[in-house]
This record gives C-alpha cells, structure tokens and sequence, in this order.
C-alpha cells in the first residue's frame, strides 16, 4: 500500500468504529481472532471453529492497509501454512507478534517460535508491507531461524530502475540515498544494506553470543520476470504478461503475476497450489487482468480494498494540483469496495477474503457492501483470523 494512505488518514477529520465481528464464511471453515494490540502475549486464543489441525490453513496475520497505526489491526501479513510448513506473504508492522499469537510455527517452544517458518514473498516493497522485515533479519536468529542446513527463502522485487514521477504539481523531490547508489534498490540490495545499516548489533550479538549470521539463513531472492517483459509507462501502467513460476517445495508451488499498482513496479500477486487447494493474493492493486488470470477458479481470494467514498471525504473541495494527483493515485492504484465484488466473480473464487483494508477502523457494514455486487461468498478479514482446508491432520 502506497504510503500517501498515511497522508491521506492524517489529513482525517474523524475516526470511525473499530470493526466489532466478521461476515459469515458461506465456505470452508473460519477461525474468528480475538487477540488485539492492546492484548497481553499470553492472552487464551478462541475457539477456531473447525480450522484447528486443518492441514492447510490461510492465515490473515495483519489486515490494516498504509502505515498508519491502528489499535485492533496490526500490518499487512497472512501465512499460507501447510502441515507444520509456514509461508509468509509480506511482513507488516507487528507481524512477528501475530505469527506467535496465531499459534502457528513451532509456538509451543518458547525460544523457538518461529522455527517453522519455510518461506517469505514480499508484493512490493512499500513500508506497510515490509515494515517488519528489518526486524526478521535481526530477531529471527533467536527465535528459530539459526539453521543453515533449513535456509527461508526470501522472494521479493527486484530494482526497478527508474525513480517514479513526482506527483502533482510540487518541485522535484531530493533523491535518496544519495549519488553513486540506486534510489529504488530491490530486495537483494535493500538486505545487504540492512546487514550494513545494522552491523553494530549483528557483529555484536554474532560475537559476543554466537549468534548466526542472518545472510547464511535468509536467502533472499529478486523475482525474475518473464523474458521480454516490456516496462511500464503512462497509457500502460502494467504490462499483460502470463503467471509464472517463483517457487517450488513438496507443499506448496508459488506462482505469480503482476498488478497494477502504478507507478510501483513490479508489483506482485501471488498464488499458493497446495494438495488441499489454493489461494491468491492480489497485492496491492487495482482491478487486474494479469491477476484474474493468475486467480482463475482460487479457494481463497485474498484482495485489498479500499473506500472511495472515504476517500472523498479526506479531501473536500476545492482541490489543489497536488490533493487531485494524489486522490488520483489513492483511487487509480487500488481496489474499490465497488469494484471488488466483480472481480472476484470473473476470478470465479471460492470465497472472497478482504484484506489490506483502508481505512483500518471503517465500520465493518461499510465493507460488507461488496457483497451487492458479487455473488460470491465475502469474508470481511481480521487480524488472525483462519481459514481451513484439507484433511484434520
């Protein structure tokens, strides 16, 4: 999610209810959290209504879209889990908290909470969807992720190559981090400049504790795209290209595709085949061909919204060049309430799962109006909630 959301609740005049219960799940089987921000760690986790010891399980980590705070929505993140397999989908802030509150990895081992943890796919790498990554380079080693013989697999955007324009009509912008260096580095580069940024505490903690050195087991990768990928410009903002492949184990194969979410590129939705069935996640974007295509018949349809009539009331009239780009760009790189239903029609899914919410704190009624225009069975995400599928294990 762009970080003009941030923007954009800051210049909110009001705050709305915070989301009291989820919509009914028409299909599959729903574990409804109950553990908040405000929670102690210890808190007793609800019943899971059928989705305990399924053997593969979508699990919505954090459901809050934009780097705002909230009180009862952690960021963006959702695990794919599959036997005692975990498959991270982007790492928002608070994710490592919910990963432990949502009991799966090994939870049981208090030192080792995270130690099943078999993979990571970033969409983008826009702050609220990997705000808790630095924090996995330097708390994973202490919490199971200390084994070179087992390595996670980080899969992530590569350079894009090209600042983004400037938007609406302010001078052009100071460019970071300064000459001789890439300003839009890709998730290789921005590790080992995390590595460098926080050398003082790995060279530490690897010194003084025998703690192991992160780059020996998160393996980062830049996802390649499809030879002949033609780059974006302004009447094209994303390219057609067909889904392909990014990754592959005895769980689970990962393919993906590109979304619209101009002028962020690439931008990546993915999905997750396991023996049980499947799931996608749209990333940030609006409505997408390259992602109905990659989507096409999904269990679980696990797609960002955003409210446009909430939007509009952010910025009343009149407005300035810059407040009409950045409307502009809030409602032209991201998915109405409206226009969600019908994508998940063509999408044929199984079930609908809104995720990525913005605002954070929009009553739950207001989100539900997707179902009006699709027929498909709409789940309103919360943090923690999970999905089953599969055999009882």
């Amino acid at each position: 999610m762009c970080d003009v959301v941030g923007r954009a609740v800051e210049m909110s005049t009001s705050r709305r209810n915070l989301f009291k219960s989820a919509g009914a799940l028409a299909a599959g089987a729903v574990f409804y959290g109950g553990l908040t921000a405000g929670s102690t760690a210890g808190a007793h986790l609800p019943h899971q209504e059928g989705a305990e010891g399924r053997r593969t399980r979508l699990v919505l980590l954090g459901t809050a879209g934009g780097p705002t705070v909230y009180a009862d929505r952690y960021g963006v993140s959702s695990a794919v889990v599959v036997e005692d397999a975990v498959y991270l989908v982007d790492l928002g802030h608070g994710s490592q908290t919910r990963f432990v509150q949502a009991g799966i990895g090994s939870a049981s081992l208090s030192n080792r909470p995270m130690e099943g943890l078999a993979g990571v796919f970033l969409t983008h790498l826009h702050s609220d969807h990997i705000a808790e990554y630095a924090a996995l380079q330097l708390t994973g080693m202490w919490n199971g992720l200390d084994d070179p013989a087992r390595p996670v697999h980080i899969h992530g955007p590569g350079d894009r190559g090209g600042l983004p324009p400037v938007f609406g009509a302010r001078p052009e912008a100071p460019v970071l981090p300064g000459p001789g260096e890439s300003p839009t580095p890709g998730t290789v580069e921005m590790t080992e400049h995390l590595h460098r940024a926080f050398a003082t505490d790995l060279n530490d903690r690897i010194r003084s504790s025998g703690a192991t050195d992160p780059a020996g087991i998160l393996i980062t990768h830049d996802i390649a795209l499809p030879a002949g990928t033609p780059i974006p410009h302004d009447t094209n903002p994303m390219p057609p290209v067909a889904p392909f492949p990014v990754f592959e184990d005895d769980r689970v194969r990962v393919t993906a595709t590109l979304v619209n979410h101009a002028p962020v590129f690439p931008s990546f939705g993915f999905r997750f085949d396991t023996e049980d069935g499947s799931i996608t996640f749209s990333g940030d974007t609006a409505p997408s061909d390259n992602l109905v295509e990659l989507a096409r018949d999904t269990d679980y349809l696990v797609h960002e919204v955003i409210d446009e009539a909430w939007v509009e009331s952010r910025f009343p009239e009149p407005h300035t060049p810059a407040i009409e780009a950045l409307i502009d760009h809030l409602l032209g790189s991201h998915t109405t309430i409206e226009d969600v239903g019908p994508v998940a029609d063509r999408v044929n899914a199984g079930t609908l799962v809104l995720n990525h919410l913005v605002p954070g704190d929009n009553p739950e009624s207001r989100w539900l109006e997707a179902h009006q225009t699709s027929s498909r069975p709409v789940v309103v995400g919360r943090d923690l909630m999970q999905f089953g599928m599969g055999p009882r294990r």
